[in-house]
């Protein structure tokens, strides 16, 4: 038995320097010739890829890593830093941001050592943490879109029904998370990591060492399909479904609204807001849109590993090559978040820009924002377009950019907090 573990040995380490195809084929080769030995005793190697597709891989997720780093990270400053953006539909994107920051920050680095190396790098409390957390923040942040979707659609298709307040809207939060953990605890309770005694890892040195696989041990394997199919269908097909019908019907009531027709600028102001109201449900769209195409095809992959009855080859290539992209797709959407925000919100892009280019445009505004007709209450705001100011002759260029600023921050953030 030790004879054929050197010349598999050898074998393997020779392969190392034939192309994939041919390392792949002598492998498969002996393979078959030690699982003739008692032990049956088989070797991979210790990465799934070559150097160049190894690279390519760490290239993408560390790239994601850190826009997802950066843009959150300015998404949570900007709402927790400026009091006038802390709507109720912020402070849910608000929460959206720490869901995406969690799985950046735990998910994302620990997934890419997994898809890179063939077994399970760390230990079992790492397997346990990396499966719940990335669990409930995916969880966290579809019913925070959930949320969203159905503040929007009280607020546009029923505008007299009372609106959501802040205090609400964090209690919200709370039990999102506080469900997101319930909902992962069975894969919590049944992650564990094992030790295949008869399966090795080589790296190019011809070191061996044990391969550790994290899984799901559950008592039965239907067990195991039945809440794949319940995670499916409740943190992605369930509120996918939700949030089109929530959005299809906001987008019916606001095309068929008239403009209402007032006196004097208010004929101008109603179109105004009528145009913003629809850019802010263009960006929430596509947030959820985007969540919907990230995440797609990783369900899909997780439901044919359950219910495809894949061939063992045909699992290890999903597994190698697949997976990887699907992971890095999915995670893709904690990082561009940020990106639609910036595009479609005049607040978040003033933000990025004076965090990139360290403009001094975000003054303190004066409580007094939001103007208001005497008598008008919280849910029958007025929007008015504020006349610019001319300057003084003599007023110097720093005080008529401060003032300039200061007057379109302040139309911007009328128009933004609308219910």
């Amino acid at each position: 038995m030790r004879n054929c573990f050197d010349v598999v040995r050898k074998a393997y380490t020779d392969a190392l320097d034939m192309d994939e195809v041919g390392a792949i084929e002598v492998m498969r080769a002996f393979n078959q010739v030690v699982t003739k030995e008692p032990g049956n005793y088989s070797f991979s190697s210790y990465y799934q890829h070559s150097r160049p597709v190894a690279a390519v891989v760490m290239f993408a997720y560390i790239f994601i890593f850190f826009l997802c780093m950066i843009g959150n990270t300015l998404v949570c400053l900007i709402v927790v830093r400026n009091r006038q953006m802390r709507t109720v539909t912020n402070i849910f994107i608000l929460n959206l941001a720490i869901s995406d920051l969690l799985v950046g920050i735990l998910c994302l680095p620990i997934t890419l050592a997994d898809n890179l190396i063939t077994g399970w790098p760390f230990d079992e409390v790492v397997c346990i943490m990396s499966g719940l957390v990335q669990g409930a923040s995916v969880s966290a942040s579809v019913f925070t879109l959930v949320a969203i979707a159905v503040e929007r659609f009280r607020c546009i298709v029923y505008p007299f029904q009372q609106k959501l307040t802040q205090k609400q809207a964090i209690i919200t939060i709370a039990f999102i998370w506080t469900l997101a953990f319930i909902i992962m605890c069975p894969s919590a309770a049944t992650l564990t990591v094992t030790k295949d005694d008869f399966h090795f890892m080589m790296d190019v040195d011809n070191n061996t060492y044990p391969l550790y696989t994290c899984w799901e041990d559950w008592p039965d394997q239907s067990m195991h399909k039945i809440y794949t199919t319940v995670l499916f269908s409740h943190i992605y097909l369930a509120p996918v479904t939700i949030i089109v019908i929530m959005y299809t019907r906001v987008a019916v009531k606001l095309f068929k609204s008239p403009v209402q027709l007032r006196e004097g600028r208010a004929e101008d102001d109603g179109r105004r807001v009528y145009r913003r109201k629809i850019k802010v449900i263009h960006m929430l769209l596509i947030v959820a849109m985007l969540f919907t195409v990230s995440w797609l095809p990783l369900w899909t992959l997780i439901m044919l590993t359950d219910y495809g009855n894949m061939t063992p080859s045909q699992i290890n290539m999903v597994s190698a090559y697949i997976f990887p992209f699907a992971h890095w797709l999915a995670f893709f959407n904690s990082s561009v978040n940020p990106i639609v925000y910036g595009y479609f919100n005049e607040n978040f892009r003033r933000g990025f820009q004076a965090a990139f280019k360290f403009q001094l445009c975000m003054v303190e505004l004066p409580s007094m924002v939001n103007a208001r007709r005497p008598g008008v209450g919280r849910h029958n705001r007025v929007f008015i377009d504020s006349q610019p100011v001319e300057p003084q002759a003599g007023a110097s260029a720093s005080a008529r950019r401060r003032e300039f600023c200061s007057q379109e921050k302040q139309d911007e953030l009328v128009l933004e907090d609308m219910d």
